[in-house]
């Protein structure tokens, strides 16, 4: 493919790393996400204004404000048109999230049973505090049994038909009373979104309000069921990251980032996706003796594991497995010409790696029958024995270490403490017997910690890779706010070296740098992968429920009460959408980068940005500068410490040209 982005490699990405590599393969006349990108522009007016539809053989409808294409062929106006695609967006991302959970409750069954050699039930602790949300008996019983009794509770939560689902429990009480009020409590996961679908179809639903109502309950099944199950059940069969004890293996840990975590001298595996059944049992085999020597026998001096989007963060979280890059570098991992292997499940994925691969001596090999790649390797995930499954994937990679050609690894990587599950952070503030929010709601009342914000989300090759992530973050902690990241996001900042208990010293504002200080963390807490978001929701919860206990820490009754603010400045993908509306459902200021796809209508967009203030007492926005971003979630958190009475006179730190060079050292 020829290259047509005549874009300067410093304008793709400010991380170095993927500059070089960028050049790199332009030199072996790769095509990169960011060349196909620009083959693309301008981009369809209607596609990105949302106001494409082909849900029926009608059309495709182009439907435009004035004029004779003012409705599609059926009578649907631009407000049906796009809230229809908006609430698909919000379907697709849900089954996506929630697909992935429902594989994990049917391993976690057959892990209780003992039926899967290599998982095991580890964190008892928390598996009972599960079974007690899902009204589960555990006195006197075999930790296998209550196991067995919460996989076989979570997996009827995504076909159950009524009743509401068990984790919505979790959220403040004044925040479900509204749900129920309004009539979007989840029934259940399959159901929710199944109904979007039949909602969406031709001359079915077409009153945008009412297309909303559904896709808000969907996002909930998403963020308080599907996505919850997921984190929850990971965290009882592979560890809880930083487990709320002083374990040394399992408290956050220091561990490398970037390109440059991958080895010359070893065979390296690469594991991208967001489904960690196999790769946690790769991590396992990649230190197992007998192929360890092998790799020895083949030239290697060692095995190295890394990881590419949120398959690399479940496995950074949990063993400190470095990761070699966020979603737009999966290209450039294999343009390395350093990657025996690259193992892929699901989301993410772009169908370009074999076509890249055939330059090199790389095997991108496919692990799950629901995401196949033509030109890849189809290795099925024997769920009967994954550890077998792995070893001889990890065999494969090492046959294929003497095959390389020659490599160029950017010698560059980063440093960052990851691991901030609800438990840890729960562990960090109080300890073992006191632990609780409770500091941290004091310290947000005292004004050390202006408020909390979660900048999560993808990569997108129409902005500047990684900047819009850094560039917020730096302007957030530097006024005092707390960052909570998930995903693409918080590889961005770890490699921006935002990661580290250090960045507090050097970049956050006197008050949140005294916090971090004391405490001993960074200003930007990594909280997992993207299913990792329900993380941050029981979080938020947790600060409201903790003022309900003690009036004195109160930051008011729901989570709209809250001075917390949400971001996804480079979002690229569906399950994104579904992410952001879940948090809007529950309350939270919500901001988008890149584009928006409901600007088609604009009476649809007023709704969702400004109606659902008053209706959900959460809302969404879009800014296309990280500096405006920050500035209207600095607002809005200034906005709630006022209405709760803890607001004090404060400036916004705005950067001045010294501090944006900085950003792109």
């Amino acid at each position: 493919m020829p290259k047509s982005n005549d874009r300067k490699t410093t304008d793709k990405s400010r991380d170095l790393a993927t500059q070089h590599m960028i050049d790199a393969a332009a030199e072996k006349d790769l095509s990169l996400a960011w060349d196909r990108h620009a083959a693309q522009s301008p981009p369809c007016p209607f596609g990105s204004a949302g106001m494409c539809c082909s849900i029926c053989a009608m059309g495709p409808c182009g439907i435009m404000k004035e004029g004779k294409r003012d409705r599609g062929v059926c009578g649907a106006t631009a407000d049906t048109v796009v809230s229809r695609n908006f609430a698909r967006m919000i379907a697709a991302g849900a089954a996506a999230h929630s697909d992935h959970g429902r594989e994990v409750a049917q391993m976690f069954i057959r892990t209780a049973r003992g039926e899967v050699p290599g998982y095991e039930i580890k964190d008892e602790e928390k598996l009972r505090r599960v079974a007690e949300l899902f009204e589960i008996e555990t006195d006197d019983r075999d930790k296998n049994e209550i196991a067995e009794d919460v996989g076989k509770a979570a997996l009827a939560q995504f076909g159950q038909q009524s009743g509401e689902l068990a984790f919505i429990k979790r959220a403040p009480e004044k925040r479900v009373q509204l749900w129920r009020e309004m009539g979007i409590v989840p029934r259940g996961v399959d159901r929710e979104v199944v109904e979007i679908l039949h909602r969406t179809h031709m001359g079915v639903d077409q009153d945008y309000r009412n297309i909303m109502l559904q896709g808000a309950r969907a996002s909930l099944a998403d963020g308080w069921g599907g996505s919850m199950i997921a984190t929850e059940l990971q965290d009882i069969m592979f560890e809880t990251p930083g487990h709320p004890w002083p374990d040394a293996d399992r408290i956050p840990s220091r561990a490398k980032l970037n390109l440059g975590v991958l080895a010359e001298d070893q065979v390296n595996i690469v594991v991208h996706g967001h489904e960690p059944l196999l790769s946690e049992m790769v991590v396992v085999a990649s230190r197992d003796p007998e192929l360890l020597e092998l790799a020895e026998e083949a030239g290697a001096s060692g095995i190295n594991v890394s990881g590419i989007c949120c398959t690399a963060n479940e496995i950074l979280v949990r063993h400190g497995v470095p990761v070699a890059g966020n979603f737009l570098q999966q290209e450039l991992a294999i343009a390395t010409g350093a990657v025996e292997m690259m193992l892929v499940d699901v989301q993410c994925i772009m169908q370009s790696l074999p076509r890249v691969a055939e330059d090199f001596h790389t095997e991108v090999v496919t692990t799950t029958e629901k995401a196949r790649i033509q030109g890849a390797t189809p290795a099925e995930f024997d769920e009967n024995a994954p550890l077998e499954s792995a070893r001889e994937l990890v065999r494969r990679a090492i046959e294929n270490y003497p095959r390389r050609q020659g490599v160029d690894i950017p010698d560059i990587t980063s440093e960052a403490v990851t691991g901030f599950s609800h438990e840890y952070i729960t562990y960090m503030l109080g300890g073992s017997f006191r632990g609780s929010y409770a500091p941290l709601n004091s310290n947000i009342i005292d004004g050390r910690i202006r408020g909390v914000a979660g900048v999560v989300g993808c990569n997108n090759p129409a902005v500047k890779h990684d900047e819009t992530h850094v560039a917020l973050v730096e302007e957030l902690i530097a006024n005092d706010v707390l960052v909570v990241q998930t995903g693409c996001a918080a590889i961005a900042c770890a490699k921006a070296d935002l990661l580290r208990p250090e960045a507090a010293m050097e970049k956050a504002g006197d008050g949140l740098r005294e916090v971090c200080e004391t405490v001993g963390i960074p200003p930007v807490l990594h909280a997992g992968s993207c299913v990792d978001n329900s993380r941050v929701l029981i979080a938020l919860s947790e600060m409201v429920n903790i003022g309900q206990r003690e009036a004195r820490l109160s930051l008011g009754d729901d989570i709209s009460d809250l001075p917390v603010a949400g971001a996804a400045p480079e979002w690229m993908s569906e399950k994104a959408i579904a992410i952001g509306q879940y948090f809007v459902t529950s309350g939270v200021f919500t901001v988008f980068g890149v584009n928006f796809p409901t600007t088609g209508s604009e009476e649809f967009t007023e709704f969702l940005f400004e109606d659902y203030k008053d209706i959900l007492g959460g809302s969404w926005a879009f800014e296309e500068s990280p500096e405006d971003m920050a500035a209207r979630m600095i607002d809005h958190i200034d906005e709630k410490r006022k209405a709760l009475g803890i607001d004090r006179a404060r400036e916004r730190i705005l950067f001045d040209m010294e501090m944006r060079r900085k950003i792109d050292t």
